[in-house]
């Protein structure tokens, strides 16, 4: 294991870094005079600024060392979801709910992505619950975040035993500028650290393939590795067969990496409430049209090299130590979250200029971290301190309010980095990759159908949308808790219940991810509602009509 990088090259770098970040959260505090400002930033953005931090947001520290770990452990099928992403993620997002997104949320008037559904369905109770799923849920991928950043950090330099500081002063920094600075300042850093991010990721992929001989040779290597035995695949299911070739069909392996992996986050992007406000502070189609071009490249380069660097660095073990990446790890006592952090730091320990180079790197990482963190802060603040607020005091005073206090949603958002930072203890280890599909797949079982379906119905129906939600929830919850392996460790309540882990120990069905029952059953149950309860009344037809585009 190597012993941390040159802290006189990383510390200029990060003092310059952090300078550029208390800069534009400054011109975000300057620019936000009012609530509307500090939820969306209307006016504030082009359509680079929106590109970047869109793209910053979606791909965070759980893209590069989550699955970049998850990826060295299950091989380049992972790749698939390089193109879920673009293809869902990028494509089917931007042009197929993008831009209905911003034309009926300026149309209602919505702030939030809880705020656009309960006018779109006239239903507080829709809103409520979007609020809350996004207090309750998205704590969790934000101290999943959060933890990869630290990891990252403290492994790289070798200051582990300053694991605590790192992790509060982390938080301190973006909460600050999310306190203050609110949307624009997060968008604008974003851009900033999308940036570092591109630079840093397209030269760890050049620096890979160099080391290990070229692209045919590396890729040819890595086939080699299983086709000659000379490593097992360790830490993989039953049906793996190479980190080059995709897992058998129906196998243990392929359940896992098909519908936890690939499906979960894939399917579960549409329905991102950070993203979605991305759509909704855009001034016009053509701002958009242009924003999906410019992510496209961002967004093809992260995690592609994120995934195929994590597969390769089998590779550069087995040269180096005889043993795969996951291995390697296991014999530092360390997991597949640190395998990125670990690899990136041995394999620049050879190269000229490499203390140059890691901590190039390890400012990309934090800017991983800290992009997607300050979105889901200032998402989780505004659920609490915009919807929740404006719902509790509406019904306490018995008239519409539409809250406008920017004080609210900074409190709300100051206890919410409180709340993440004690996840981040209570967390297991290993979690990033899961937590991150956890939340995604979540939104999607509950809220896609009733989101696509306020979008593109003349006539959206509360009913159909309120039994969707009701359905997908139920359906997700109790799938992940009691039959899913991988996410009942969220909160074992089968174990605290029943003695066991999941209901069906030993059976191939404890693989398979909550989304892939879950959203089948929420999109059913909507259609069935709208075929079999008679259409709404004349007046509710011309009520309806008011939403849509």
């Amino acid at each position: 294991m190597s012993n941390g990088i040159s802290m006189e090259i990383f510390l200029p770098m990060l003092a310059i870094f952090l300078v550029a970040t208390i800069a534009l959260g400054w011109y975000g505090y300057k620019n936000t005079k009012s609530n509307q400002e500090y939820l969306l930033g209307r006016n504030k953005s082009n359509s680079v600024i929106i590109a970047l931090s869109y793209g910053a947001t979606f791909l965070s520290a759980s893209a590069v060392i989550g699955f970049g770990g998850q990826a060295a452990v299950h091989g380049m099928s992972l790749l698939w979801l390089c193109f879920l992403n673009l293809f869902l993620g990028l494509f089917v997002a931007f042009v197929f709910f993008g831009t209905r997104t911003r034309k009926i949320g300026r149309k209602l008037g919505a702030s939030t992505f809880a705020d656009l559904l309960g006018k779109i369905y006239k239903s507080n109770g829709i809103r409520a619950f979007t609020a809350i799923l996004i207090i309750v849920m998205m704590p969790i991928y934000c101290a999943a975040v959060l933890k990869g950043g630290v990891n990252s950090l403290a492994v790289i330099t070798g200051l582990t035993q300053y694991y605590d500081l790192i992790l509060i002063g982390l938080a301190l920094i973006v909460g600050i500028y999310v306190i203050y600075g609110g949307i624009i300042a997060v968008m604008y850093n974003d851009a900033l650290q999308a940036g570092i991010m591109f630079i840093g990721m397209a030269v760890i992929l050049v620096v890979t393939y160099t080391t290990l001989g070229g692209v045919s040779a590396a890729n040819g290597s890595l086939t080699n590795l299983w086709d000659s035995g000379l490593i097992t695949g360790a830490g993989t299911l039953p049906g793996f067969d190479g980190w080059t070739n995709f897992s058998e069909f129906g196998s243990n392996e392929w359940l896992t990496v098909v519908t936890t992996f690939l499906l979960g986050v894939g399917i579960g992007a549409l329905t991102q409430p950070q993203l979605v406000v991305r759509f909704m502070s855009a001034n016009d189609d053509k701002t958009l049209n242009k924003s999906m071009i410019i992510g496209s490249i961002f967004m093809i380069t992260i995690v592609g090299a994120a995934y195929t660097v994590g597969a390769l660095s089998n590779v550069y073990f087995y040269n180096n130590y005889g043993v795969g990446a996951y291995q390697y790890l296991q014999n530092l006592h360390l997991g597949t979250d640190f395998i990125i952090p670990e690899f990136i730091l041995d394999i620049f320990s050879t190269v000229t200029f490499g203390d140059i180079f890691v901590s190039l790197f390890l400012l990309s990482l934090i800017c991983a971290s800290i992009s997607t963190i300050s979105a889901l802060m200032h998402t989780i603040g505004s659920a609490g301190g915009f919807d929740l607020y404006t719902l509790a005091k509406s019904r306490r005073e018995k008239k519409p309010f539409n809250s406008q206090s920017i004080r609210i949603n900074r409190i709300c958002t100051m206890i919410v980095m409180v709340l993440v930072v004690v996840y981040c203890y209570i967390m297991p280890s290993d979690i990033i990759a899961k937590a991150t599909s956890l939340f995604m797949g979540m939104t999607a079982a509950a809220l896609l159908p009733t989101f696509a379906h306020g979008l593109y119905s003349k006539k959206p129906r509360k009913d159909a949308a309120v039994a969707s939600i009701v359905v997908g929830t139920a359906s997700y919850l109790i799938w992940a808790l009691f039959i899913n392996a991988g996410s009942s460790i969220f909160l074992p309540i089968c174990k605290w219940i029943t003695g066991s882990k999941v209901l069906f120990m030993n059976s191939s069905i404890m693989y398979v991810d909550a989304l892939l029952i879950a959203l089948p059953l929420s999109i059913i149950t909507m259609i069935l509602v709208l075929m079999l309860k008679k259409a709404p009344s004349k007046i509710q037809d011309q009520e309806a009509e008011t939403v849509s585009g």
